[in-house]
């Protein structure tokens, strides 16, 4: 059996601190306030700090793949005996804390999980994104019960799938148990000083069969990959299925397996400051994501855009890596505003092509 530790309920605060200690970075799910609704985001522990464990509103996708990055910085400087002689110094900015996201839930792991794929499996693997992913620690949450939005269990995974978890963390009476997934769990429990917790165990086993049982049954989806392909060119199918659609890009930015980026350089080289090239998350779902420089557009109406979205995930991604890009968070539903729902879009595709595969 791996490595079980057990903490009592009041007892997660003291454990995201005592892991913050000798220059770990832990980031924990915080509430923030707001106008309309609160927000739960993950955000570094300190002192004071008070986490939350409601699924967080966003997903803990910057610890590897920031919003904003510096891949490298630049600076041309002139050969004092030959002016129209420059060199061009280049520095590469490669961060790679060691981190721990604690108390995310299964999806949010799997998302790793799917990330690395053409991050680290591609034909060439990306240095900043394995800088963090390598000393990246993921503590999930396992969920007690299913929810509306939630679809896990659609696409490869569940409330307590352990797909991208270091550490698994389950609820039980009086506390939790914690269950080592892989060998960077196993040093971050054997470390934890927390009591064994091995005899917990069972408790631990029957509430996640109880959460399973909760869920309402999965449709099944091994239709899809064919019929979105079957569907792609069948633009009455897209345009009604997305109608509705605002092309607000919400969807792209609360998902946990989204990935798409965008290149800038800014400053100016051969001043004192010099200048640094950055990578930024980007929406596919904006008119402007394919726009190209002669000012075509491959994908101009909105249509296209989110077939290209739904056949990535459900299609193309799993055409070359096998799982889907989706780890059934639920959240581009619950955030997108004209209440678009990628279940409902998949599900028509597959029933659609029914004649037509």
């Amino acid at each position: 059996m791996s490595k079980i530790r057990f903490v009592a309920s009041d007892g997660l605060p003291g454990l995201a601190a005592s892991l913050a200690k000798g220059g770990r970075r832990v980031l924990v799910p915080v509430e923030k306030p707001a106008a309309s609704k609160p927000s739960v985001v993950f955000a570094p522990y300190e002192p004071g700090v008070k986490m939350t464990l409601a699924k967080a509103t966003v997903p803990p996708k910057e610890a590897v793949l920031p919003e904003c990055e510096t891949l490298m910085t630049f600076q041309k400087s002139r050969d004092p005996a030959d002016l129209n002689q420059t060199t061009l110094a280049l520095t590469a900015v490669e961060e790679g804390v060691p981190t721990v996201v604690f108390a995310c839930r299964p999806c949010d792991a799997r998302g790793f999980a799917a990330l690395d794929k053409p991050f680290l499996e591609g034909l060439y693997a990306d240095p900043y994104y394995k800088a963090r992913r390598e000393k990246l620690t993921v503590a999930s949450l396992t969920c007690a019960t299913g929810c509306e939005t939630c679809f896990c269990h659609w696409v490869g995974g569940g409330p307590t799938s352990p797909i991208g978890s270091d550490v698994l963390i389950t609820e039980i009476e009086g506390g939790y148990v914690l269950q080592a997934m892989t060998p960077k769990g196993e040093e971050l429990l054997e470390a934890s000083g927390l009591p064994d917790g091995a005899d917990k165990f069972p408790l631990a086993e029957a509430a996640r069969k109880a959460a399973w049982a909760s869920l309402v049954p999965a449709p099944d989806l091994t239709a899809a990959r064919e019929s979105l392909k079957a569907m792609f060119e069948d633009t009455a199918f897209w345009e009604a299925e997305t109608a509705r659609c605002l092309s607000c890009g919400a969807c792209t930015y609360f998902c946990p397996t989204c990935y798409c980026f965008n290149i800038t350089d800014e400053g100016e080289p051969q001043s004192p400051c010099g200048g640094r090239r950055l990578r930024s998350w980007d929406n596919c779902m904006s008119s402007l994501y394919t726009r190209e420089a002669s000012g075509h557009n491959p994908r101009p109406e909105k249509y296209q855009r989110m077939r290209n979205r739904v056949s990535h995930k459900f299609w193309t991604y799993p055409e070359n890596w096998g799982p889907y890009l989706c780890s059934g968070c639920g959240r581009c539903i619950t955030n997108c505003p004209v209440c678009l729902d990628i279940r409902a879009i998949v599900l028509d595709a597959v029933a659609a092509a029914k004649g037509k595969v």
